[in-house]
C-alpha cells in the first residue's frame, strides 16, 4: 500500500522560507508525475507544482519563481522549497503521486492525474 507522509510545514512571516518533504513508502517509482497541491479554507484545492520522474517540472502561476519542486528517487522523497512566502500561500499542502496511466491530455497539475495523496501539512504565513 502506498503511503505518503508530508512534513516541514509551520508558521513563518511574510518573506520567509519553508521546505516541505514528502516521504513515500510502498511506492514503486514509475514513469509518471508527482505533485504538490494546496487548499486554503473555503477555497478549492489547487495545483502548486509537479515533477515527472524524468525531471520535467511545471508550476502554478501564483508560485512561479518562488517555489521549486525536486525529488530524490534514491530516498523516495519529494520536496517543495518555498521562498518569499506571502500570506496568500497559507494553506494545507498535500503531496500526491500518479501510479497509473491517465489520458495524455490531462494537465500535470490536474488532481485527476493523481491516485495517492498524503494527509497534508499546514503552512501559515503571517504579514
Amino acid at each position: 500500500q502506498v503511503q505518503l507522509v508530508e512534513s516541514g510545514g509551520g508558521s513563518v512571516q511574510s518573506g520567509g522560507s519553508l521546505r516541505l518533504s514528502c516521504a513515500a513508502s510502498g511506492y514503486r517509482y514509475s514513469n509518471h508525475w508527482k505533485g504538490w497541491f494546496r487548499q486554503a479554507p473555503g477555497k478549492e484545492r489547487e495545483g502548486v507544482a509537479a515533477i515527472h520522474n524524468a525531471g520535467n517540472t511545471t508550476y502554478g502561476d501564483s508560485v512561479k519563481g518562488r517555489f521549486t519542486i525536486s525529488q530524490d528517487n534514491a530516498k523516495n522523497t519529494l520536496y517543495l522549497q518555498m521562498n518569499n512566502l506571502i500570506p496568500e500561500d497559507t494553506a494545507m499542502y498535500y503531496c500526491a503521486v500518479q501510479t497509473m496511466s491517465t489520458s495524455p491530455t490531462l494537465q500535470a497539475l490536474s488532481e485527476l492525474r493523481y491516485n495517492y495523496w498524503g494527509q497534508g501539512t499546514q503552512v501559515t504565513v503571517s504579514s
